[in-house]
């Protein structure tokens, strides 16, 4: 597989998510992200608003997670919070599932979760992806969220926060287009850190790819270009 750095861009969530930011490391991932043209900059809650600015005039979108990253919130603290980010200029919203409610068998909790948000996030026409952590779950609780995710009525399913365990799987990926079906988005997101990974993931069946190291492999891939 080979994609030009440009195409490889817009596979990209450029993501800042460590606890630790400070506003000089969001504004460079903000420089970053304008720089490589990616799909977009993923972030706090908090840095919403001052990404959504510095990404002004860009092809750029701000993207945000909720519930993140355990997903064990109230489903209104996870409305509450969608609503707010997009108020304050997010395009793309990534929500965490509640994790023990599908290890403990209660779907229809799981998917009520999902399409409240899912309503809240579209209503204001907006995206959704929805992380259901795969490293927590067996391979048939995969395929469960997997198809949850699609009754719930969101944009993307998503691998992983990548505050768990572990990150993305490409076996993982292959689980989940199985389960939703050729036309259905899938975003992998932790441990990519190789121009080799991320086309491992796109081979797979994923459509987007949520990435810290976003510039060390769009610079892997300028040299193939």
């Amino acid at each position: 597989m080979k994609l030009t750095q440009a195409q490889l861009a817009k596979y990209m969530d450029h993501t800042m998510l460590k606890p630790e930011a400070t506003a000089e490391m969001i504004d460079k991932t903000v420089e970053e992200a304008r720089k490589y043209n990616t799909a977009s900059v993923c972030i706090n809650p908090y840095w919403v608003k001052r990404v959504h600015e510095g990404l002004e005039g860009a092809d750029v979108n701000t993207c945000t997670v909720i519930g993140f990253p355990l997903g064990a919130t109230s489903t209104a603290s996870k409305v509450f919070e969608t609503k707010q980010a997009i108020a304050d200029g997010a395009d793309e919203i990534d929500m965490v599932i509640n994790i023990g409610e599908l290890k403990g068998g209660n779907d229809q909790a799981v998917e009520d979760d999902i399409r409240a948000v899912a309503e809240a996030t579209h209503a204001e026409g907006k995206l959704l992806k929805v992380i259901i952590e795969n490293c927590l779950l067996t391979d048939e609780e995969k395929k469960r969220a997997s198809k949850l995710t699609v009754k719930g009525g969101v944009d993307f399913v998503k691998t992983s926060t990548g505050f768990s365990t572990s990150g993305a799987k490409a076996q993982d990926v292959k689980l989940m287009r199985e389960a939703v079906g050729p036309d259905f988005k899938i975003k992998a997101a932790g441990g990519i850190h190789s121009l080799a990974e991320a086309y491992d993931m796109i081979e797979a069946g994923a459509n987007r790819l949520g990435v810290s190291a976003s510039v060390k492999i769009l610079e892997e891939a300028a040299k193939q270009d």
